[in-house]
């Protein structure tokens, strides 16, 4: 399948058009198809283990998920299938609802005994929605009826109280739209509905959950299942609720996209990839954007290239288990080899028509790549940086509560770390965090952050709370200007002479510069510590710096920096930092661009305000 010609006049920082993800779409499906059962209604793609559902629920995922692609791609042709995507999936339908009592080596597992398959309902649901003049209304009555007992058990109650109540919701548009069991179909969606609405903190974030869980959940599952029903069942007043959420979140999902395509690398089920255009062009879809047509395609584009060009998929075509490729600390147990597929999500794209603005306007420039941008999502407790000198983006992590918080349990390296980039990290294992503080055992073993309480934000910081041993609370802080980090720590309770570690961004030897500087209680040098490999490839290391505490409160403070600028100048001369106390005086002396912020700009922070009275 000849690749289509690049565009650099419609397309100047991707090249990419809407052919070539048509094309995309139809090589992904095409890889696949070797791995089909025999009536095709699962796809067991290979792997190095099953997920944690076992092996047959995994072929449901390959099926349910690829399907949700072909359906993207025949919906958004009106129905034109010249690879014959539909008639493949329609027979796997028939095969994968087998009457009772005759199950064979292709039927699905019920979502009454497997968890995960209530997942992949609403991905089949979706499929059958998007192209239902073209496939549901051609299936014969006896796979149709079957096809609804399958999906009928997931009008229930979720099975898990987070993002998974809006599978349950997937399912019943789909039988309202075909008139099936509609008033349940409508109890399922209001009862979906008001459940994340308990989670909903305003300014378009959302908790995935009651734990204060913020992660690319919130734009391809907690916008995208609401927004897009809405817009599919035409329901005015619904996207009159959801739009606007979507729209605001786009404001700040933007910002978290570098110059390169990557979207940022933190939280979990980072094997999607570029899902994380799916609710840019969902915003485009609906009219709910603060994005033009042709920044909302380069976004999308840039990511999908991102990846593709760095080898997501493998020398057979399928998504491999990782980022750029095999990467298997990233992968959670609950993943097999089908799971990189909801990647799919990313093709909503092709719903708009061929004469849409987002593909016949030109790309623009994103956040990233036009000015230097410090930019705090007060209700997730995260402060957002980005430089237009190198578009590379970074993310300072204070309001994150999904993390392990039993005694001993190690962190999540996807939600706990003080800070995320888009070309670094964050290291795994055994080897020593990075962008992490800590306090350090006689053995050398360090504490973990665990759940992590916003403190406050503000225009150009963030702070948090968190307890990493019983009785000693830590008040971080992460002030920020252009490529300038002023990384603060507020020690309360700690034993005089504890021993403390702060380390840095945990950067390849052929990625960005990274640097670490004291300002205030630790000793005079930074050491360098391997991490290991990361995301972005082996033989990662990190800064490190180290000191004691003096009494039962010690403020320790650095400064840090990363870029991909050629021959930086040292962070030390980027900011005059002064200590008074507990209050913080920086002056911020440059921004990273030239002319793209001021010079001279002064940030207080008093971080004894922002200690809780009861602590």
């Amino acid at each position: 399948m000849p690749t289509p010609p690049e565009n650099r006049e419609l397309s100047p920082y991707t090249g990419w058009t809407r052919a070539h993800w048509e094309t995309t779409a139809d090589r992904l499906l095409d890889a696949v198809r070797p791995y089909a059962s025999p009536r095709g209604a699962l796809i067991d793609l290979p792997g190095p283990r099953p997920s944690w559902s076992g092996a047959r629920s995994d072929g449901l995922e390959g099926w349910a998920r690829t399907f949700l692609l072909a359906a993207l791609r025949v919906a958004g042709s009106q129905g034109e299938d010249p690879h014959g995507h539909l008639a493949r999936y329609a027979e796997g339908l028939a095969a994968g609802t087998a009457e009772p009592g005759t199950e064979g080596p292709d039927s699905w597992p019920l979502t009454t005994d497997t968890r995960q398959a209530v997942v992949e309902s609403a991905s089949v649901a979706l499929g059958l929605r998007l192209t239902r003049p073209w496939l549901w209304d051609r299936l014969d009555d006896r796979t149709r009826r079957r096809v609804v007992d399958w999906l009928r058990p997931a009008l229930r109650p979720s099975p898990v109280d987070n993002n998974w109540w809006l599978f349950g919701l997937t399912v019943a548009g789909f039988l309202q739209d075909a008139g099936i069991e509609t008033d349940r179909a409508a109890t399922t969606v209001d009862r979906s509905l008001a459940r994340i609405e308990d989670w909903y903190l305003g300014d378009g974030w959302y908790s995935d959950g009651d734990n204060r869980a913020f992660d690319h959940y919130n734009a391809w599952a907690l916008h995208f299942y609401p927004v897009l029903h809405a817009h599919l069942a035409g329901d005015r007043t619904l996207l009159d609720r959801y739009g606007p959420r979507l729209r605001r979140h786009l404001d700040d999902h933007v910002h978290l996209f570098d110059a390169n395509g990557a979207p940022l690398p933190y939280g979990r089920s980072l094997i999607y990839r570029f899902a994380a255009a799916a609710a840019p062009w969902l915003g485009t879809l609906t009219g709910h954007t603060p994005l033009t047509p042709g920044a909302a395609r380069r976004l999308a584009s840039g990511s999908l290239r991102h990846f593709l060009d760095r080898g997501a998929t493998d020398t057979n075509g399928l998504l491999t288990l990782g980022w750029h490729g095999p990467y298997p600390p990233l992968v959670q147990d609950y993943s097999g080899p089908g799971s990189p597929y909801w990647a799919s999500k990313g093709f909503l794209g092709l719903l708009l028509p061929a004469d849409h603005p987002a593909w016949t306007d030109p790309e623009e420039a994103l956040p990233a790549e036009r000015t230097d941008t410090v930019r705090p999502f007060a209700p997730a407790g995260l402060l957002v940086q980005t430089t237009a000198a190198d578009g590379l983006v970074r993310l300072h992590n204070h309001g994150s509560n999904h993390v392990q918080s039993a005694p001993g349990a190690e962190d999540d390296p996807g939600y706990a770390r003080h800070a995320y980039s888009t070309r670094t990290g964050p290291s795994t294992g055994p080897a020593p965090a990075d962008n992490h503080f800590a306090l350090l055992a006689a053995d050398g073993r360090a504490t973990t952050r665990g759940p992590a309480t916003p403190a406050g934000t503000g225009k150009d910081w963030a702070a948090s709370l968190h307890t990493p041993r019983p009785g000693v609370r830590i008040l971080s802080a992460t002030l920020a200007h252009g490529r300038t980090e002023l990384r603060a720590h507020l020690v309360l309770g700690a034993p005089e002479g504890t021993p403390v570690r702060q380390t840095g961004w945990a950067t390849t030897p052929d990625g960005p510069h990274a640097e670490l500087h004291p300002v205030h209680g630790y000793g005079p040098d930074a050491t360098e510590l391997p991490t290991g490999e990361t995301l972005q490839g082996p033989g990662s290391r990190a800064l490190a710096l180290h000191g004691v505490t003096r009494g039962p409160e010690t403020l320790f403070v650095a400064l840090a920096s990363l870029t991909a600028e050629a021959a930086p100048a040292p962070v030390a001369d980027l900011a005059d930092v002064r200590v008074t106390g507990h209050t913080l005086h920086v002056t911020w002396q440059h921004g990273s661009t030239p002319g793209t912020t001021s010079t001279g700009t002064t940030t207080r922070l008093d971080l004894d305000a922002l200690v809780p009275e009861d602590l």
